[in-house]
């Protein structure tokens, strides 16, 4: 893989596909359908993964595409992949809370080394860099030109006083009974991939999951997080999360920044 084609293709199709689900997310209103396991979809959902397919697959021919919203790619069997979800955070997308971001990954040998995370209406772009290190860019996020990237770091978390991010439309007890294991100093509830980034910035040390979720729901959030230095493994074992699984659903799984003494499920 090119990873310096690579990383100006995410990068722009994400701001692309942000304009276009900005224009719909501010209209006077938008049509909200359910898809077959009753999770909302919308126009905005769809008009982003078309853009993206198109320029992932006429940039990247020969490298398979899974993405949320084509069913038939989630029956693709590989290894190495490119993986978008064109719009995480469907939910707070409807209900206008603004927690949602543009995902699309690049997954080699099920390891997500590159990603980009763009927040559209909190204008936050996060990716990684073709040296697989991540930053966040900021300022006017132009299209044709690289802003300033900042690098980011994890957290050096203090096992006495954690930082804790968590689902904002997931949160349950399950969730919070793991929670409450640690010594928690602040929680902080946020949407989609967003919380894979909080930790990977430092504003959070750990992010547990107790739920379901999709590959291409984590992958670029895992990248980004990766390239800062932070860990993503299962709930149940503590052995790194892997791609390509079968049907491309998680596990329950646990993002961290390295110092975070986990507990046990």
């Amino acid at each position: 893989m090119d990873f310096d084609k690579l990383t100006k293709v995410m990068r722009q199709l994400a701001l692309e596909a942000g304009d276009i689900i900005m224009d719909i997310y501010n209209s006077d209103e938008f049509e909200v359908k359910s898809k077959t396991d009753d999770s909302p979809v919308t126009a905005a959902d769809e008009a982003a993964d078309a853009h993206i397919s198109a320029g992932l697959r006429a940039a990247f021919p020969d490298v398979a595409l899974i993405t949320e919203e084509q069913a038939d790619s989630h029956r693709v069997e590989a290894s190495t992949f490119l993986i978008v979800d064109p719009l995480d955070g469907t939910k707070e997308f409807v209900h206008r809370r603004g927690d949602f971001t543009v995902n699309i990954a690049y997954v080699e040998n099920g390891a997500p080394l590159r990603g980009v995370v763009y927040a559209p209406a909190k204008g936050r772009l996060f990716y990684t860099q073709p040296d697989g290190t991540s930053v966040e860019e900021v300022g006017a996020l132009e299209k044709a030109t690289v802003g300033t990237m900042v690098p980011i770091k994890v957290s050096t978390p203090d096992n006495s006083a954690l930082m804790v991010v968590a689902s904002k439309s997931h949160r349950d007890q399950a969730t919070d009974d793991y929670i409450n294991k640690y010594a928690v100093n602040d929680m902080k509830s946020a949407g989609s991939s967003l919380k894979f980034c909080l930790v990977a910035t430092g504003e959070a040390d750990l992010y547990p999951r107790v739920g379901r979720t999709m590959e291409w729901d984590t992958a670029a959030g895992h990248a980004v997080l990766t390239g800062a230095g932070g860990h993503v493994v299962r709930f149940d074992t503590h052995a790194p999360l892997t791609y390509g699984k079968d049907g491309f659903a998680n596990p329950f799984f646990i993002a961290h920044a390295p110092g975070v003494e986990l507990k046990s499920a």
